[in-house]
């Protein structure tokens, strides 16, 4: 499979929004474009994903051209929360991952390099965005922050092992 969807979300004030994490895979000159109004944070998450799957021994497209798209492309997009969906749609998009296995879920969290998962801001929010919900993406000190919601159906993880 070339092309991947993977689910996840922004922050517009107080309100989640629902944002499609999509990739594209394809032949042409090796480069990798992010599209859909994303800010630097967000930009920056090019690199945190390629060091990360690197580093966790997983292949990236480095002979290939990967566009990003942050949809819908009219709302602002910030922080790392990207950065696992992103890592997720490429193992997807080039054939180590079920598509099917990551349907259902939505997906947040900020890769450190070595492939570490990092505590995202805003999480509680998330619960009701998209039912049933299980957001794997919380880094582990994620229960420890306030807002954590008791009895919501995320999971934190401590490293890269459980994703």
């Amino acid at each position: 499979m070339s092309h991947a969807r993977i689910s996840s979300c922004t922050m517009i004030g107080a309100r989640p929004v629902r944002v499609d994490v999509e990739i594209h895979v394809g032949a042409g000159l090796p480069a990798l474009q992010l599209v859909g109004l994303a800010d630097t944070e967000v930009r920056e998450a090019r690199e945190r994903v390629r060091c990360a799957l690197l580093s966790c021994g997983l292949p990236f497209p480095h002979d290939r051209r990967v566009t990003i798209n942050l949809a819908p492309a009219d709302l602002p997009k910030d922080s790392g929360r990207f950065d696992l969906p992103i890592a997720l749609a490429l193992l997807v998009a080039g054939g180590h991952l079920q598509a099917s296995a990551l349907q259902d879920h939505i997906f947040a969290g900020e890769l450190a390099l070595n492939g570490d998962l990092r505590a995202v801001r805003a999480t509680l929010p998330m619960v009701g965005l998209r039912q049933p919900l299980v957001d794997r993406g919380l880094g582990a000190a994620q229960s420890q922050r306030p807002g954590s919601a008791p009895g919501a159906r995320g999971a934190g993880v401590a490293g890269r092992t459980p994703v």
